[in-house]
This record gives structure tokens, sequence and C-alpha cells, in this order.
């Protein structure tokens, strides 16, 4: 049996009965515990199960996220460290989409007072954190507000995107692997923020470390798509590695700005 079909009965064992044994599956699926630990370390990365004593348990993909308010209060010194690395990625007066997500609010907070731009955004939380600034010319896309993240989506706003082309697009996004490239909870907003990603002539995504490994319901795009990731020095190693090697330049913020592979 290949790994890839191990994975599945894996996770068919801990979806069916909400744990698996190490024992149990290295006797079921016929091969050493060994084996069966390197699997479970494997489906962790990835976000489907979580390690415990002697196995796992399944975690299962929602399409409904967490709100914002809520996901505000995470890993907020990280999101701080990515945001601020990610003013370094500013055009010159040039013009920038903010999609929505709580490391992306901070990138909108912290956008120089000095320098004029031009920003299109479909979050009303950046939408908000921008509309009193002289220096920056704002453009809000309309469409459907979700409240849980308090973006927009649907037809009008693709229609929107659709005219526009702008320097450079900050992503947000909840998953991001090497097989499956970009995901988020949503479909509806993965639709979104793949057409901002074609709307830019440079993409790049700020995600702490907790997305990196992980799969969710709605597909963005492939990491070849994206120039540059920006993500805090908590990132696993490895994973790193195979973000890199999929296309995208890796950057860890407080790492002094510089790519995490040469």
């Amino acid at each position: 049996m290949y790994a890839p079909e191990r994975h599945q009965s894996i996770l068919e064992q801990a979806r069916a009965h909400g744990r698996v044994e190490v024992r149990e599956l290295a006797e079921l699926l016929g091969v050493t515990p060994e084996t069966i630990r390197r699997d479970l370390t494997s489906l962790e990365r990835r976000g489907l199960v979580r390690r415990a004593h002697g196995g796992a348990i399944p975690v299962e993909r929602t399409v409904v996220g967490p709100a914002v308010s809520d996901r505000n209060e995470i890993l907020v010194a990280e999101k701080l460290a990515i945001a601020t690395a990610a003013l370094d990625e500013l055009p010159d007066g040039g013009s920038v989409i903010i999609d929505a997500g709580t490391t992306t609010i901070k990138l909108a907070e912290l956008l120089p007072a000095d320098r004029r731009l031009t920003v299109v955004t479909h979050s009303l939380p950046v939408a908000i954190a921008l509309a009193d600034r002289d220096n920056i010319e704002l453009h809000v896309l309309g469409g459907l507000v979700r409240s849980s993240s308090r973006a927009t989506v649907g037809t009008w706003t693709h229609q929107m995107v659709s005219m526009v082309s702008v320097d450079v697009a900050f992503l947000s996004v909840n998953g991001i692997t090497p097989e499956r490239g970009l995901t988020t909870h949503n479909i509806a907003e993965a639709a979104v923020k793949s057409a901002l990603i074609k709307a830019s002539r440079r993409s790049i995504v700020l995600a702490d470390h907790s997305k990196f490994g992980r799969e969710e319901f709605g597909r963005i795009s492939p990491l070849a798509a994206i120039d540059t990731i920006i993500t805090d020095a908590a990132a696993n190693a490895d994973l790193v590695h195979e973000v890199e090697a999929a296309g995208p330049d890796v950057v860890l913020a407080g790492a002094a700005a510089t790519p995490a592979v040469a």
C-alpha cells in the first residue's frame, strides 16, 4: 500500500471512530508503528489530524471560519510583525489591493501617512481604517457582506474587481500547502481572492505560521500564482522549503526580512 492510500485509510478510520491508535492502525494496514507515526506526522502538518497520546484525532474542516473579531485576538505579535514587513512591498505612489483578513487589517492601519496610495478593498474593517486618510484614494468593492469576515462577495464584487489593475495585492488565507496551494474556509471568499490575484501584477500573501500545512474547503490558487509569502519565524522549516520549491519566495518577518531559503 502506497503512502497516499494509507493516509486516506487513516483519515477514514479517524473520522469514522473519532480517534485512531498507532498500534491498531499498524495491524490494520500491515506496516510498522514507526510508519504509522510518520503518516500521522504528515497528516498533522496538512492540518487533517491532531496528534494525541498513542494516536491522533481528526480535524474537521469547516466552511464557516471564526469571526474576524475573534481572530483579531490570536497571534497578535506575529501578525503585527508580518504586516510591518509587508510595508517594504508597497509601491511608491502606486495602487494596491488589501484583502479581507486580520493581518491585512493591521497592514492597513500601518500604511504610512506620507505616501500617496490608491487602495482597493472588499473588507469593511480595512475601509474603515483608511476612510479618513487624506493620502489614500480608497475604492471599496460592493457586494454581499459576510458577517463573519465583514467582507463583500458575489457577482457585484467580481464585476468591480474586473475593472481594476493594480501594482500589488496583499492577500489573507487560511491554509497553505505545497499540494493544494492557497485555501480558505468559504468558497465565495476563495473566488474573490482568486480574482484579486488576477487583478494584480504582484501578489503577496500575509499568513502567520499556523496557516502552513492546513487545507481548507475553498481553493484560491496554486502556489505558482503567488510571488511572495510573508510569515513569522515560527513557520515549520520543512514546509517553508516545500512551499518555496512550489514557486513563491517566503520571507520570515523579524528575520531581517530575508528569504527563508536562498
